[in-house]
């Protein structure tokens, strides 16, 4: 039986260990540096970051969906961005890949949003698949650009006007 429930600050172990597993996967092991108390601090403290969903089947932890809202100025509403979505690899072909994705769409409706969007990595045909059969559409003419580290430290020092 598959089931989909919001994760709780106890599952902050559950929710590392997957990102963990999602970090191997997408080859980025070494980049999943987010310890319990940042996931403690981020998901459940005083002012959350993002919302995490725990997909299970048969009552055993299969997989997770981590998103937050964003906003478009040309809609003039909020969106629902997907982080990550995992699925453990036993748990693949369930059909909980996309109940978590349908369960992300319905919180986006419910939460009046203007878009439901995410990233992944163009290496990932079965993901790419995956996302074209629920009707998403790639946006082939943007490109993500990221600031980090000394580079995002070095635009931050640049004086004020």
């Amino acid at each position: 039986m598959l089931s989909i429930r919001p994760a709780t600050v106890d599952d902050v172990p559950l929710i590392r260990q997957l990102i963990a597993e999602l970090a191997e996967y997408e080859r980025l092991a070494d980049a999943a540096a987010a310890t319990d108390d940042d996931l403690r601090a981020q998901l459940f403290g005083a002012q959350p970051a993002a919302e995490v969903l725990i997909g299970e089947v048969d009552g055993q932890a299969a997989g997770f969906a981590l998103f937050f809202h964003n906003f478009s100025t040309f809609l003039g509403k909020r969106g629902l961005y997907l982080e990550d979505l995992f699925v453990r690899p036993a748990f693949r072909g369930s059909g909980l890949g996309k109940h978590l994705m349908a369960a992300l769409a319905r919180i986006a409706v419910q939460r009046d949003c203007g878009r439901f969007e995410w990233s992944v990595l163009d290496w990932n045909a079965p993901a790419i698949g995956f996302y074209r059969s629920l009707g998403a559409v790639g946006m082939d003419e943007w490109t993500v650009q990221r600031l980090e580290g000394d580079a995002l430290r070095a635009l931050a020092s640049h004086d004020a006007l």
